[in-house]
């Protein structure tokens, strides 16, 4: 790597407590751009101190967000919905930086993830439960939803914001404070994404981020404080991380692969079958879990 080169890489640290903290480890990650060909960014691999400090954040976080009435959550979702629709072009061009993909399918995903934003700012609707009276004699029955504290999780390297969003979104619109490992291949739109949760009005400690490998993820499965994981990954990844967390007594949602038949019946239309099955298979370089790998004629 040339001299200029070395000074364009950027590097990133992890997000704890409201801020930006370098990495105080030893050991980093490269971010390779396979549009460019090199390596655009080191990310640092978190200590087991880091993590700790991440959790202890969201620990201390959490009774007061978690005691925050919906509609002042939901108030707060708004802001950050506004915010991320005027950094969309940033946070566009950190994905396709940092993954390669064209600039038009990032901003695509960007949308995706204000989406679910859009969806958690009717959290004081989502959040109502049931009341049934005198379901038997003298007996009233009714439902609550509660928040349960510190949530982990851990994301893949082909959608850098939308997947995070479908977990530390929904986690903080419900009360719960949040940890995101995002993959060590593509960590830049997380952090930037932290930020503008702070810039809305979050309070710190709600959202974290620290980067890493499988030595973060295991450090993050064995903390007792953390009460919750989710993954999206590998099915052998997803399967591991369900099980030492299941382990612990901790509540996971593991989503492991996930491929798909597309069936072509004798009277489809075969133009548009063959722009489906293409779009499907091939549309971002193939990397979308529910892409198409086997198609079937029928007849």
């Amino acid at each position: 790597m040339s001299e200029a080169d070395k000074s364009a890489v950027r590097e990133l640290g992890h997000f704890i407590d409201g801020k930006r903290a370098a990495g105080a480890g030893q050991r980093f990650g490269e971010v390779f751009d396979p549009a460019q060909g090199r390596i655009t960014a080191r990310v640092p691999v978190a200590t087991s101190a880091e993590v700790d400090a991440a959790v202890a954040a969201a620990k201390a976080a959490f009774p007061a967000w978690s005691e925050t009435a919906p509609l002042k959550r939901a108030r707060l979702m708004f802001k950050i919905k506004e915010l991320l629709e005027a950094h969309s072009d940033e946070l566009a061009e950190l994905i396709t930086r940092d993954h390669g993909k064209l600039f038009s399918d990032a901003k695509g995903e960007v949308v995706r993830g204000i989406e679910i934003v859009e969806f958690a700012c009717g959290i004081p609707q989502l959040l109502k439960t049931d009341f049934t009276d005198s379901i038997s004699g003298g007996i009233d029955n009714w439902n609550l939803r509660q928040p349960i504290g510190v949530a982990a999780g851990v994301t893949p390297f082909n959608f850098p914001m939308v997947v995070p969003c479908w977990m530390f979104v929904m986690a903080a619109a419900c009360g719960n404070t949040f940890i995101l490992k995002p993959s060590e291949r593509t960590p830049s739109a997380s952090i930037r994404l932290a930020e503008l949760f702070i810039e809305a009005g979050f309070p710190k400690g709600v959202f974290n981020v620290v980067h890493g490998d499988k030595t973060v993820v295991d450090a993050l499965i064995a903390h007792p404080d953390v009460a919750a994981m989710s993954v999206v990954g590998s099915t052998p990844v997803a399967e591991y991380i369900y099980s030492e967390s299941a382990k612990r007594g901790k509540r996971v949602q593991a989503l492991g692969s996930a491929k798909n038949h597309l069936v072509v019946m004798p009277d489809a239309n075969l133009d548009q079958a063959v722009d489906a099955l293409i779009s499907s298979a091939y549309g971002s370089a193939g990397e979308r879990c529910m892409a198409t790998s086997v198609a079937v004629a029928v007849g």
